[in-house]
C-alpha cells in the first residue's frame, strides 16, 4: 500500500479546509450545493489537499451553526488517492476551520 496513504489511515491527524479559497462560507456552500468539499492534511510534506465527494448519509452539520461561526462539522465521502479507495473522515471546527481527520482504506486498485 502506498507510504500516504497507510500513514494517513493509521491514526487521526490535523486537517483544515482547502481548496482555493478556503473559508467558512466556500465550506457551507460546498456541503450543501456542491457536494464536494476539500480536506487538507497540512502535516503532510507539502501539504495533501484532497477533493472529497460528500456522503450525505454520513456527513453531521446538526453541531454546526455557520452563521454563528460556532460548532463542529462532521464530514465523510469517498475519493482515490494514489490509486486505492479510501473514505476522509474529518471533524471541522467552524470558528477556526480546523479539525481531526484521517483516512478507511476501502480498496486497492
Amino acid at each position: 500500500m502506498n507510504d500516504l496513504v497507510k500513514r494517513l489511515s493509521e491514526a487521526k491527524h490535523p486537517v483544515c479546509v482547502g481548496g482555493p479559497s478556503p473559508s467558512l462560507e466556500e465550506l457551507q456552500k460546498r456541503l450543501e450545493e456542491i457536494e464536494y468539499v476539500f480536506i487538507k492534511f497540512p502535516e503532510t510534506s507539502g501539504g495533501t489537499d484532497l477533493g472529497v465527494r460528500v456522503d450525505k448519509a454520513a456527513t453531521n452539520v446538526s453541531k454546526a451553526d455557520f452563521k454563528q461561526r460556532t460548532g463542529v462539522v462532521h464530514v465523510e465521502g469517498a475519493l482515490t488517492l494514489n490509486y486505492v479507495k479510501v473514505r476522509c473522515v474529518a471533524d471541522i471546527d467552524l470558528a477556526t476551520l480546523q479539525g481531526k481527520g484521517h483516512l478507511i482504506v476501502l480498496e486497492e486498485i
